[in-house]
């Protein structure tokens, strides 16, 4: 939550991933929800949640208090339009995520709008997803394609597809030599920690590679697991349209070369998630600078990175997040 008290925490203001301002004057100046609200609701309840000022005026990116003349009326005005389906397709709102705000005799709204649920995206506008349908993207509000739509929808139908128990799927579908890899990894990070000692199997299990449905009464190797770490030829058959694609290409975008460096499936490594990681982030980190400096008494060699991404894979457990390109058809 912003700590607004004063007009100086207003004038240091700056809109963000996370916070909106917006001057809510309305024509007659007696206050009134702006239009451009809803896109920004919809931005951040399909992104990390936010925060939106109503109140506040930006003048050449400077920001002042102007305050809302009527704020309950505001707010009713708010909740009428949240709860209409035509309007907002959910409301993720509820009383304690707004307030108002009284600064030097001038009302202030915040409203806190949280980051909706996987089986409640996309949240967008006017009944129509692929026309209504906002995420939030450094300090502004942008609408989703197409692509990113039908992905938040086919996420809808399972609380988390990666746990399904895969049938007819084991332990013969895993590179073992992937697995202990990220198990020897696991081990220099946390030496300490009660997973290491372990067998493989009950390891799957903790990590949710190997899932028991005590309801079904099955067992056996989840998405995850064969994701992450399965051999490539069960991967295939697991997942017909899974394909990771890492491509460096050539700054000149007018070249004729598509790419200069690419790594995907070939038949000569594993084609799974966690062998996909480790060959891009080497590439990532081949050519940086290591400068030389000190800290205290300590020579720190890390440098700062900053790599352009087309999406992010998260690896679970204790893995960094790898930024390259992936591809999925």
């Amino acid at each position: 939550m912003t700590n607004i008290h004063t007009l100086e925490d207003i004038a240091t203001l700056s809109e963000t991933l996370g916070l909106e301002c917006k001057l809510a004057a309305g024509r007659d100046g007696k206050g009134q929800l702006p239009v451009d609200f809803w896109p920004t609701y919809s931005a951040f309840a399909n992104s990390r949640g936010g925060i939106i000022l109503l109140g506040v005026q930006e003048k050449q990116g400077r920001f002042s208090l102007q305050g809302v003349n009527q704020p309950e009326r505001v707010i009713t005005d708010l909740f009428n339009t949240v709860n209409n389906p035509q309007k907002v397709s959910i409301n993720l709102l509820s009383d304690q995520d707004v307030s108002i705000l009284t600064i030097e005799g001038k009302s202030l709204i915040t409203v806190s709008v949280p980051a909706a649920h996987r089986k409640q995206k996309p949240v967008y506008l006017n009944g129509n997803p692929f026309q209504g349908t906002y995420r939030r993207l450094h300090d502004g509000d942008r609408r989703c394609d197409d692509e990113t739509i039908k992905r938040m929808l086919a996420e809808q139908v399972e609380d988390s597809r990666d746990s399904r128990i895969l049938t007819g799927f084991g332990l013969k579908d895993l590179d073992l030599d992937s697995l202990h890899a990220y198990r020897n990894m696991l081990a220099v990070h946390r030496p300490d920690h009660p997973w290491i000692a372990l067998d493989d199997q009950e390891f799957l299990q903790v990590t949710g590679c190997w899932r028991q449905d005590r309801l079904q009464e099955d067992a056996g190797l989840t998405l995850a697991g064969l994701l992450l770490f399965g051999k490539w030829p069960a991967i295939q058959e697991g997942v017909p349209f899974y394909f990771v694609d890492y491509q460096e290409q050539p700054e000149d975008k007018t070249s004729q070369t598509r790419w200069l460096d690419r790594v995907v499936p070939d038949g000569t490594w594993s084609g799974n998630l966690f062998d996909f990681y480790r060959k891009v982030s080497r590439k990532l980190v081949a050519d940086l600078k290591v400068p030389f400096v000190l800290k205290g008494n300590f020579r720190q060699d890390d440098t700062p990175c900053t790599v352009p991404c087309v999406r992010r894979w998260s690896m679970p457990l204790f893995m960094p997040t790898i930024q390259a390109g992936l591809r999925f058809w």
